[in-house]
């Protein structure tokens, strides 16, 4: 019918060319619309067509740019998703020209991650922006939230498409969600013979989901409230906006089926660059250094495969010339946390040593860091007695070792540090000022009980130990060294208690498993202090972060009630006279 109403003088087998489907369909159709009214005996449009295509036709568009865009590493650290260029031109610049060829001017862009690079589409291209400050946490359901109160005869578009064909009309008879004709075992619908998309099973292969979707004032409607709902619900902060278009097993709006090859969703790096070969993005700095570090053309770095983000970085996976290796880069506000100079000078003490990780590649200056990737390798399980006891093994004989550097970790120090990154803001604790006073009260007793400062880890979580693939009889790595330095070895106990979030029977297991032959009651009480010290240490830095706009959800609360908790329970130990002195066994 769009088509008819833009040219509505060509023929049904023109017709059928323009819009993919039979001669036979298409006749169909024809004598269809010409029964219900749309279309007089000459194939031109009746008022009533052009009647309901005028109320039906696209008041705004929705261009959803706000996340992360994780899967793009390594570019997603210099440039955010919507700004990648394809043949010369940003992916977003694009979707707001063809936009603006089917007569749609009204564009919304919901931004959140590198916000600020958006900011000149305002004045180019008159679009506003709509400012997502939840993108590190949540999903994009919660950055169309954000439009509600705009979506009625809407385009909703993620940024990261590129349409090889323009995919918007100046009109629209009804609600559509695009999806190709590709084969997608991520997908969750299908198309049925109605060209309903309906629901699919984790097992079965669904129409590729290319985003793109259009919203008649009725659909809208359902959508807006069906979003208000879901965003009130925590079990929904990571879902997709598409989430408010299920009813039961189906979609509320019909299919609309493009070629695959004319519709491109990029997700990663390689998708670009089979793209456009020739894309300036895809000579990124992390490109570049890892083909320098080893020697290798761009094209032969393959496979590149996000890792989890890390608490302070970004890692990506990738392969070279048959091996595999990680890269490091580091996160947002990390310049501020990490002297980068002396983790390499950690790095440097404990070469040949067996203790941590296989380093390829390691830059002082911005913290980049290749190591070998090891297959079947996996972390510690802080559940597991057997790898807890493996892990407080490697521990002790690395502190045993007495390796030594020209710096040291100072634990108060480093709390008032990052506090005053917070540049003024107040913590997010009423008691703060409260609990940082009884906190700070440990650090005599700490001091008159401190045992032989020596290299020691102080991010020594389960995490950070790593068990060799198919090696499970032999004791575990150490990695990552960021924050390593001198200072009294018992401060790994502490920090692999409280991110393993141990109660106080788990946490005293755990000192029973690095001391061989006892631990001194005072040393117990002595960890005691360093789990409320190191809690508040971690608390100000997630406060931190979450100022740079990265939650960590209940690691932050846990770690401000270890503060807390553990303040009462070392003073109430040094109150309890009984057992001076003893080992506990």
């Amino acid at each position: 019918m769009n088509k008819l109403l833009e040219e509505p003088y060509i023929n049904q087998r023109i017709l059928a060319e323009a819009c993919g489907h039979s001669l036979g369909v298409v006749n169909r159709s024809v004598r269809m619309l010409t029964e219900e009214g749309y279309l007089d005996e000459g194939m031109r449009p009746t008022p009533k067509a052009m009647a309901e295509a005028k109320e039906n036709a696209p008041k705004n568009a929705v261009i959803l740019a706000a996340g992360y865009g994780m899967r793009m590493v390594p570019i997603n650290t210099e440039v955010p998703k919507g700004l990648l260029e394809v043949h010369g031109e940003p992916l977003i610049e694009r979707l707001i020209r063809q936009l603006h060829e089917a007569g749609v001017t009204k564009i919304y862009v919901v931004v959140g991650f590198m916000k600020e690079q958006y900011e000149y589409l305002m004045d180019d291209f008159g679009v506003e922006l709509l400012v997502n400050p939840d993108y590190a946490v949540k999903n994009n359901l919660h950055s169309l939230k954000l439009a509600l109160a705009r979506l009625s005869n809407t385009y909703i578009v993620p940024c990261d498409i590129w349409c090889e064909r323009n995919p918007f009309n100046r009109h629209e008879m009804y609600s559509w969600y695009m999806v190709s004709d590709l084969v997608d075992n991520d997908s969750t619908v299908r198309i049925n013979r109605k060209m309903e998309l309906v629901t699919v099973s984790e097992e079965a292969g669904g129409n590729a989901m290319v985003g793109i979707c259009y919203l008649l004032e009725e659909q809208a409607e359902m959508v807006r409230q069906q979003i208000l709902r879901l965003c009130g619900d925590g079990r929904y902060d990571n879902a997709f906006w598409e989430e408010a278009l299920y009813q039961k097993d189906k979609m509320l709006v019909l299919a609309r089926v493009v070629s695959s090859s004319r519709v491109v969703e990029i997700n990663t790096y390689e998708q670009l660059r089979e793209l456009d070969g020739g894309s300036g993005q895809l000579k990124s700095e992390a490109i570049m250094v890892i083909a320098e570090a080893l020697q290798a053309k761009p094209e032969e770095i393959e496979n590149i495969t996000v890792l989890k983000k890390g608490m302070t970085n970004r890692s990506f996976l990738f392969s070279c010339r048959g091996e595999k290796y990680i890269m490091r880069i580091p996160g947002e506000g990390t310049e501020m946390l990490i002297n980068r100079q002396e983790e390499a000078a950690v790095y440097e003490a404990i070469a040949g040593k067996n203790i941590c990780d296989d380093i390829v590649y390691l830059n002082p200056e911005n913290g980049y860091k290749i190591t070998r990737f090891w297959e079947g390798a996996r972390v510690c399980n802080p559940d597991s007695r057997k790898d807890v006891k493996k892990c407080m093994e490697k521990l002790r004989a690395f502190h045993e070792m007495g390796l030594k550097t020209a710096h040291s970790f100072d634990i108060f120090g480093q709390i008032l540090f990052y506090e005053a990154l917070w540049e003024g803001i107040p913590s997010a604790f009423k008691d703060y000022e409260v609990t940082k006073e009884r906190v700070f009260s440990l650090k005599p007793y700490i001091e008159a009980h401190m045992a032989s400062k020596v290299l020691t880890h102080i991010d020594a979580v389960p995490d950070n130990f790593l068990f060799a693939g198919g090696k499970e009889e032999e004791l575990p790595r150490l990695i990552d060294w960021e924050y390593a330095g001198m200072q009294d070895p018992h401060v790994d106990i502490a920090m692999f208690c409280i991110y393993a979030m141990y109660d106080r029977q788990q946490i005293d297991n755990t000192i029973r498993d690095y001391f061989k032959d006892g631990c001194r009651r005072e040393t117990r009480i002595k960890i005691y202090c360093y789990i409320a010290a190191c809690g508040l240490l971690w608390s100000n830095w997630c406060e931190y972060k979450r100022i740079k706009g990265v939650e960590f959800g209940e690691y932050s609360l846990r770690q401000y009630r270890y503060a807390k908790d553990y303040y009462k329970v070392a003073v109430g130990e040094m109150e309890d006279k009984k057992g001076e002195s003893v080992c506990i066994e």
